[in-house]
């Protein structure tokens, strides 16, 4: 052991190189951190590489891997569309080499794999339920005025105080902020799902977590909305996705639905999808944070900065490593 290693799961060591190659990799904060902020910062990548780890070694039990297909395709996305002079200037800026980042998104897509297979998967939804869930909630489904249902992705220009996406992804500057909207629209021309890429980068603390999704939103709030939001929805058909942009920030709009006033019900698909799909995103949402928090449980683990930290009172972690045994 050496005071390099800042943390052991089940015998499997992350050291502090780990750490700071994973710091290099995250968003540009797009200001100077002070020492605080950017231990606490690296405290949390730590956390974030104990989970993958756990993670890791599951998908090496599962047998799982990352085609190379799949890796070029999160690299060409990683890339945010900059030409090959331009992104190896701004990997040379961070410390970082190509091989660095097809890494870590070899171990994040894998790390993704298992969630997928192990959680994703087994979400089930029943009849009973849909019907159940429409029982108890039909008045949200009648529609009082001619509404559209909405879901959006926001990419902000500034550093986010909250990050709720699936990835913690974050443009910070307005250069990053355009890059970032042409990747996310290169993907969804691509056939990525909406709901996907919107639980994964938007950066709405709100919708992020369940897809996006602004529910139904009726005409009267429409026509009070901004122009350029109006033009986006008014007259489009189910399914259209519109860019609007406002003192920098990007808004990815998809009209889902159109519907006219009236009550809906069971007998109408769209009503029945948007039930199943609520519910499943309730269901995937426990399952997946119990499934990490059980993997977490049964893991041995010991965060040797953080112990450090404490014993330290804050300071660098250059301190030996304890010599206590670890439970």
């Amino acid at each position: 052991m050496t005071a390099d290693t800042w943390a052991v799961v089940d015998g499997r060591n992350i050291s502090r190189q780990d750490v700071e190659m994973a710091y290099r990799r995250a968003p540009n904060p797009g200001r100077a951190l002070s020492e605080e902020e950017a231990l606490t910062a690296k405290l949390n990548l730590l956390d974030d590489l104990i989970v993958q780890d756990i993670l890791l070694a599951k998908a090496s039990q599962l047998r799982l891997e990352i085609g190379q297909s799949d890796l070029e395709s999160a690299l060409a996305s990683t890339r945010k569309n900059l030409p090959d002079d331009a992104f190896q200037q701004e990997l040379k800026q961070r410390g970082l080499t190509t091989a660095d980042v097809r890494e870590g998104l070899r171990r994040e897509l894998l790390a993704q794999k298992v969630i997928a297979q192990e959680v994703t998967a087994k979400v089930t939804v029943g009849d009973r339920e849909v019907t159940d869930f429409f029982a108890a909630n039909r008045a949200q489904f009648n529609v009082p005025e001619e509404a559209y249902r909405l879901a959006q992705i926001v990419v902000t220009p500034v550093r986010d105080a909250q990050v709720t996406n699936r990835n913690g992804d974050d443009a910070t500057t307005p250069q990053e902020a355009v890059a970032k909207t042409q990747m996310l629209m290169e993907r969804l021309k691509s056939g990525a799902s909406f709901q996907e890429v919107a639980a994964s980068f938007s950066e709405d603390p709100e919708t992020a977590p369940r897809g996006g999704d602004l529910g139904f939103v009726p005409m009267s709030r429409l026509k009070q909305a901004p122009p350029s939001l109006r033009n986006a929805v008014l007259n489009k058909e189910p399914g259209s996705i519109s860019v609007v942009s406002a003192e920098g920030a990007y808004t990815i709009v998809l009209v889902v639905a159109h519907e006219l006033a009236g009550q809906r019900d069971l007998s109408m698909p769209a009503v029945r999808e948007q039930i199943m799909q609520a519910l499943r995103t309730r269901k995937e949402q426990l399952l997946r944070t119990a499934y990490l928090t059980a993997a977490k449980s049964d893991a041995k683990i010991v965060n040797y900065l953080a112990r450090r930290l404490v014993e330290s009172g804050g300071k660098p972690p250059s301190l030996p490593v304890p010599s206590s045994g670890a439970k």
